[in-house]
């Protein structure tokens, strides 16, 4: 089943990209490059659902790009 989720990008003070998903609990990470941002905030999306499943928030913010897994 395929599932998509909002992903928030910011580019920090050091120059690395910051990528969080607000539907899920602690579900970040970072890198010095977009495409491997979006590599690893998938694999972080698809730990943080193997370890809490049905940990879902409501999302508070405004639609932002979407990945699926």
């Amino acid at each position: 089943m395929l599932r998509e989720f909002n992903v928030v990008i910011e580019l920090d003070e050091d120059g690395y990209y910051v990528a969080s998903v607000p539907a899920l609990r602690g579900c970040h990470t970072q890198a010095k490059s977009l495409y491997t941002l979006m590599k690893r905030i998938k694999e972080a999306v698809e730990l943080c659902l193997a370890v809490e499943p049905h940990d879902l928030l409501p999302s508070p913010c405004a639609p932002a790009p979407k990945i699926s897994l």
